[in-house]
């Protein structure tokens, strides 16, 4: 931290910028507040039974939010840039969570959740607060989600398909739903099925969901905010810009979508005290467009899943 002439309190940012105190203050509460509120939505929809409503126009308002902040207060001013990929981004994103939402939807509708956990024996605790519900359900889901992207990353076959979403030359909240849709279905197969295998109800299936769209947005944004302990427990910008970098040894490591336990209980857990790259992407083959983004992990020359398996620190 430094002190200027004009007597004001600055602090310097990552990228060697000033930063008025009150802003640096700023960003330690960014993070937390905003999922606090986007989480208030979501209770509010609950309670009021719109919680598709509630759902979309949350986040909505945190596309918004984030729009605005990314360019008052970047993390990296490069990636303010355009990149020529919107519109690619923009289809996955409707398709891929598109074809989400709608799989919540219908669940609920006709009521998949309570058939499971009648047919359960009745295993899930719904004697407990809904807090520790919704917290019990994150684990759960977290496990498959865990699996299904550490395996993308270990296994050739699925990082074709994983390889869009890791091509994005920049990280920022519109390429948030950048997957490709065979991508999106193996992570739903190994993780929504625990929720309805331990008979989980459709409201903490709704929150578990909700919950994971805003963080993952949340994880892609563009802003300077920092995060302290939160690191060790979800997984943040901060985080997840590792996950994103070209060098093996970095990048396959952060696999959890969202918290960081079973990064932190299996060593593939990686956020050094540096800054993270700015080169992000893969070093092979990926259109720019939708569809050749589409059609690519189907083509003999996508780049196989990277050789080295081990992170930045061997392990």
């Amino acid at each position: 931290m430094s002190i200027v002439s004009s007597g004001q309190i600055d602090a310097i940012t990552g990228d060697g910028r000033k930063q008025n105190i009150v802003v640096y203050g700023l960003t330690f509460l960014l993070w937390p507040a905003i999922l606090s509120s986007c989480i208030f939505a979501t209770s509010f929809g609950i309670q009021t039974e719109h919680a598709a409503t509630y759902f979309n126009i949350t986040y909505l308002c945190l596309a918004l939010t984030l729009f605005t902040l990314e360019r008052a207060l970047p993390h990296e001013r490069e990636w303010l840039k355009n990149d020529g990929q919107m519109p690619a981004d923009l289809a996955h994103t409707l398709l891929s969570k598109g074809f989400v939402q709608v799989l919540v939807v219908v669940g609920v509708t006709i009521g998949i959740a309570e058939a499971a956990a009648s047919k359960g024996g009745g295993l899930w605790p719904t004697h407990w607060p809904m807090m520790l519900q919704v917290i019990f359900g994150l684990l759960i889901a977290e496990t498959g989600m865990y699996a299904a992207h550490r395996i993308a990353h270990e296994w050739a076959p699925l990082w074709r398909f994983h390889a869009v979403h890791h091509s994005a030359p920049r990280l920022w909240f519109f390429n948030t739903g950048r997957f490709h849709v065979v991508d999106t279905v193996t992570s739903i197969l190994l993780s929504q099925p625990l929720l309805f295998l331990a008979g989980a109800p459709s409201d903490v299936f709704i929150w578990v969901t909700s919950i994971t769209a805003f963080i993952g947005m949340l994880t892609h944004c563009n802003i300077e905010m920092r995060f302290g302990p939160l690191n060790y427990v979800f997984n943040t910008p901060a985080v997840h810009r590792w996950h994103h970098s070209r060098n093996p040894a970095e990048g396959n490591s952060n696999y959890g979508e969202n918290l960081m336990l079973y990064d932190v209980l299996l060593k593939t857990f990686y956020c050094p005290k540096r800054r993270p790259p700015t080169n992000i992407g893969i070093d092979g083959p990926m259109p720019t467009k939708f569809l050749g983004q589409v059609a690519q992990p189907f083509r003999r020359n996508q780049m196989a899943a990277p050789l080295d398996h081990t992170n930045a620190d061997g392990e």
